[in-house]
């Protein structure tokens, strides 16, 4: 969570600017959409935003102090106005909406301020965002109002030209992988998340997931045992690989992984150490490497990405694998 404005505009330089400019001028708008992909902590920054308008004891005129009773209880989602709005199952449904309406016709309990977030709003149904219509062409000067998508083509154009759009820009691979190595993921793990996802929640999961964990150690087992012969790669597809890779989007992640590897045999072959995705394996990538040129390394390359286009066309995934086994092992067996 985001604590700071700093904190956030390192990342989110223009978002961050906007939003201080709307506090620090005290020109806040009655209503915002926060737009941009999943993990980039939109929802967070609503938070930070009601503490910097509701916090008892700022910092430099803008930062919580995370330490007042509103900051404790906006942390917490308890403050009475203070409201979060998410989807009822698969949508935002126009009852949830009228209870909010109610909640605007009323003063603020304890401030006369409320803010209210709606988390997905591109899921109220068409009653939902009619309803909500009202509150913003007719906003009451002490609400405000914040609505999040993923999804801002989904938002009717009545509700977004009553709204300042903010965007949230997807994290820069640097940007990502120092966030995750500071969310506490080792270092020899985050470049890989990172090529995989640009969503630090996924990433997260994704670090704590026991099945990508062994599915990681597979792969690589398989590089291994590419070496030695097509006869041993197939023996691992059988007693390994099928039955850990069961479903079409487990077996799309195991082909990145494998592809991954044969893009951090090329950058070393290119003198681009600090760019691998498999930092830990980069002394035995660099013994492997000499074993290949670089346009064995690209037709292998070629081999994964055409049988993933062959996964999403309904190949039988087993001859799928066999077929690119025998692809993978030509022209690099080594010992």
């Amino acid at each position: 969570m985001f604590s700071t404005w700093d904190e956030l505009e390192k990342v989110q330089p223009l978002a961050a600017k906007t939003l201080k400019n709307s506090l620090l001028k005290n020109r806040v708008a009655h209503a915002y959409l926060f737009e941009g992909e999943a993990g980039l902590g939109k929802k967070e920054v609503s938070l930070l935003f009601a503490k910097s308008l509701f916090c008892l004891d700022l910092i430099d005129k803008i930062n919580p102090c995370e330490q007042c009773s509103n900051c404790k209880r906006i942390n917490s989602l308890a403050h009475p106005d203070v409201h979060i709005l998410e989807p009822d199952g698969q949508s935002i449904k126009k009852e949830q909406i009228k209870e909010l309406q109610q909640e605007f016709s009323k003063s603020g309990v304890e401030s006369k301020k409320k803010l209210y977030t709606i988390v997905h709003a591109n899921k109220m149904t068409v009653n939902a965002a009619n309803s909500l219509l009202k509150f913003l062409e007719e906003p009451n000067a002490q609400t405000t109002a914040i609505l999040i998508t993923e999804q801002i083509q989904q938002i009717i154009p009545t509700i977004l030209s009553r709204c300042q759009v903010v965007s949230f820009k997807p994290y820069s691979f640097k940007e990502l992988q120092e966030k995750l190595i500071l969310d506490g993921i080792p270092s020899t793990v985050a470049p890989l998340l990172a090529n995989l996802t640009n969503d630090p929640q996924e990433a997260n999961r994704l670090n704590n997931d026991d099945w990508f964990v062994q599915a990681r150690k597979i792969v690589l087992k398989l590089y291994e045992v590419l070496g030695k012969g097509s006869l041993f790669a197939m023996v691992e597809l059988q007693e390994d690989w099928y039955n850990h890779f069961k479903e079409k989007n487990q077996l799309d992640l195991g082909l990145d992984l494998l592809l991954f590897i044969y893009k951090d045999l090329l950058s070393i072959q290119i003198g681009k150490n600090n760019q691998l995705i498999y930092p830990e394996q980069h002394a035995q990538f660099d013994r492997d490497v000499i074993h290949f040129s670089p346009g064995i390394l690209a037709d292998k390359m070629a081999a994964i990405l055409e049988a993933k286009r062959k996964l999403q066309g309904n190949m039988n995934p087993q001859l799928l694998m066999e077929q690119l086994v025998l692809k993978l092992q030509g022209g690099s067996t080594f010992v």
